[in-house]
């Protein structure tokens, strides 16, 4: 029987579900593999369902020689952790679960959205502390949300879903940038780099996809661009934005807030984001959601079971 390593926890129904179609071991832990381990998993498995932080460099794929495993079946829509070109060159499909984290991820850019411009979280913090005196006229004033411009860097499906979020929930004028004019059903503007969207914007959202060609797209430039009054989120991938950048630009007060999902060195978050109160730090909640999780998992299963099968895998990348 085709044998499968499950390498991080998932939702049972998903693991029941590999073992239903699959000789499985389940390694039911939710810290990432080690450099060892991903070695045994190339090594000794015919397949493996993995997620971020499995970190399948291409140095690992070199230490691990001719692989046995054929098949890396990613949960996750992002893959910037596992070099595919050198995957591919080994003779190892390479797969992920896009769609199902769509509305989930862009319900968090919303969260952030919100908490940042109207300072939920310290707002929550105050309270907490047993600091808060009571209402007055003038009390942490944030930015009002309706009706401001929304800058969406990268427009695929979760930008999209973000957008119509954005314009369809809180009458927000949308902007964005992407490789390509997209056909849209509201009307949105164009900007041709970065610099030029977040001059525009009151709010500057990252929903790129991580890796080489989009590393610290978020840099001074584009920070230095932004608006005093401006907010800036990322729910995409931490190494988009130039994460010392952005706390300088935060520190100086050069723009108003953020409100971040994911971190350039995660799980590691600075002691300089942590003590300012104008950042929302969220761990990396995109998809935390039951029947998201559920999805992936059985989108994973099925690239799986297709290519065990001789079949065409429904996600490739």
């Amino acid at each position: 029987m085709t044998k499968i390593l499950i390498a991080r926890n998932l939702p049972e129904s998903v693991v029941a579900e590999a073992r239903a179609a699959f000789d499985v071991t389940y390694r039911d832990r939710p810290d990432p593999m080690s450099r060892d381990e991903m070695l045994a998993s190339l090594s000794d498995y015919d397949g493996v369902l993995m997620t971020l932080g499995d970190q399948y460099t291409a140095e690992v794929f070199a230490a691990a020689g001719v692989p046995r495993a054929r098949i890396l079946a990613n949960f996750g829509v992002g893959f910037n952790h596992i070099d595919v070109e050198v995957a591919k060159h080994a003779g190892i499909t390479v797969t992920n679960t896009p769609g199902a984290v769509t509305d989930a991820t862009a319900d968090i850019a919303m969260t952030l959205i919100l908490m940042s411009c109207r300072r939920a979280g310290e707002g929550e913090r105050l309270v907490r502390m047993g600091n808060w005196r009571g209402w007055h006229p003038v009390q942490m004033l944030g930015l009002h949300v309706t009706g401001k411009t929304v800058g969406i860097l990268g427009m695929g499906r979760i930008g999209q879903a973000i957008a119509r979020r954005c314009h369809y929930g809180f009458g927000m004028e949308v902007a964005y940038m992407s490789r390509s004019e997209k056909t849209l059903d509201h009307p949105a503007t164009r900007y041709d780099t970065p610099e030029d969207l977040a001059a525009n914007v009151d709010i500057l959202v990252t929903a790129l996809p991580g890796g080489a060609q989009t590393h610290h797209t978020v840099n001074e430039s584009v920070l230095a661009a932004m608006r005093p009054h401006a907010h800036f989120v990322n729910i995409a991938r931490g190494d988009v934005v130039d994460e010392a950048a952005l706390i300088a630009a935060l520190q100086e007060k050069r723009i108003a807030g953020a409100g971040l999902d994911v971190y350039e060195f995660e799980p590691r978050v600075p002691d300089a984001l942590r003590d300012l109160e104008s950042v929302v730090l969220l761990p990396h909640l995109g998809t935390a959601a039951l029947e998201v999780r559920e999805d992936m998992g059985r989108m994973a299963v099925a690239n799986l079971r297709a290519f065990f099968a001789g079949e065409p895998v429904p996600n490739p990348v």
